[in-house]
């Protein structure tokens, strides 16, 4: 008799993210459809984790991270924040967001605890969250703005919440919180046992003057909160699979508890690179700006197809719907466009547990200006 393997995520397949890259890759489309720059990251960056090396530092780092990395992480969140966190007992480093997360979520969830997840959501939180016994309360955001109804959320609340989680900037749909939003989080939160997880991976990534509302910018949430962020998108360096968690010291102490037998410790010289380079300001003080106009000038472009864009205010990516465009359901229509046109991009359908349908598709502008006509001159032929 051969072992047979009882499945912990029977509803689960490979990622649409996998299956519309291999997709782009067997028809040769361009990708728009996973989040990754196509153009170099920071050549003194490269240059960094090269001296590192050189200079003997491959052996294993600290099970917490780099102390001098996690310093001078509470140094740029005070600094941006206005909020003190102890680098020592408060940050450790983490092989990516994703990982941070599904760490906290361990860390935290019981069998039959209930965690509210707004959808769409990114891929990884309701299977990160059904690994653990525990079990999803999905509350839809509002189209086409993707906005947060609270009235529902309070409904949702009951004696079973142990957790909220939260993505700003938003992934996929490019929606970000604002302050309104985070009054409403504090009355729900106030004098309950919830926790709170906050993905802001993408938190220097945001447009038109916008203010990041990050949990660290209230003590009030942040005493109850694990926020997850990540290197890879603040530095286009996506491959290097680099992030980090923040979160009370007693709730630090738990979470290490995992950690240290998962991953236990992080690539040595990534994080000596990362602690010389997170000294400059520049780099990720400019980089909303720059993003922002990727996304206007694909925005430019795309006006001459037949697709409508959504607002995006942050993240990589923009949302389009095709509704006059085809009746096709999304992953249909996303899968024609790789064959039949050479571009790919990701079914919004994908981040819904039932495959709620809107009509539209999700596209990373984050690409060369040459990646982006090319893309937007075959979605003209539409």
């Amino acid at each position: 008799m051969k072992p047979v393997i009882q499945t912990k995520l029977p509803n689960i397949g490979t990622t649409i993210f996998t299956v519309m890259s291999a997709l782009a890759a067997e028809y040769q489309a361009i990708n728009l459809g996973q989040g990754f720059p196509d153009f170099m990251m920071n050549e003194e960056l490269v240059a960094l984790v090269n001296t590192a090396m050189q200079k003997g530092h491959n052996q294993y780092a600290h099970m917490n991270g780099l102390a001098l990395l996690r310093e001078r992480l509470a140094e740029k969140i005070e600094r941006l924040y206005a909020a003190r966190v102890n680098g020592e007992s408060e940050i450790t480093i983490t092989p990516g967001g994703t990982y941070a997360i599904y760490t906290a979520l361990t860390t935290v969830l019981q069998p039959g605890d209930e965690v509210i997840v707004f959808e769409p959501a990114y891929d990884s939180y309701i299977p990160n969250i059904e690994i653990n016994g525990a079990v999803p309360v999905l509350i839809p955001l509002i189209y086409p703005g993707y906005a947060i109804d609270w009235n529902l959320v309070k409904q949702k609340v009951s004696a079973k919440t142990k957790m909220i989680m939260l993505n700003s900037p938003h992934n996929p749909t490019g929606s970000i919180l604002g302050a309104d939003d985070m009054e409403q989080l504090r009355s729900i939160v106030k004098g309950t046992g919830i926790f709170i997880l906050s993905d802001e991976v993408y938190e220097h990534l945001i447009f038109d003057n916008k203010r990041h509302e990050s949990i660290l910018r209230y003590p009030d949430l942040l005493e109850r909160s694990f926020v997850c962020f990540s290197f890879g998108k603040t530095y286009h360096c996506t491959g290097w699979k680099m992030g980090y968690c923040v979160a009370p010291a007693a709730m630090m102490k738990e979470f290490r508890k995992v950690h240290q037998f998962n991953c236990f410790s992080c690539n040595t010289p990534l994080q000596f690179a990362l602690a010389d380079y997170i000294q400059q300001k520049e780099p990720y003080q400019q980089l909303g700006t720059q993003l922002q106009q990727k996304r206007d000038y694909f925005q430019q472009l795309m006006g001459q197809t037949k697709f409508k864009a959504l607002p995006s205010y942050g993240s990589y990516f923009q949302l389009y719907s095709y509704e006059g465009i085809t009746e096709e359901r999304e992953k249909d229509f996303a899968t024609r466009l790789t064959k039949e046109y050479g571009v790919a991009t990701i079914p919004v359908s994908a981040f819904y547990a039932d495959g709620k349908e809107d009509k539209v598709l999700r596209f990373c502008f984050v690409k060369k200006e040459a990646t982006l006509e090319a893309a937007v001159n075959r979605l003209i032929k539409l």
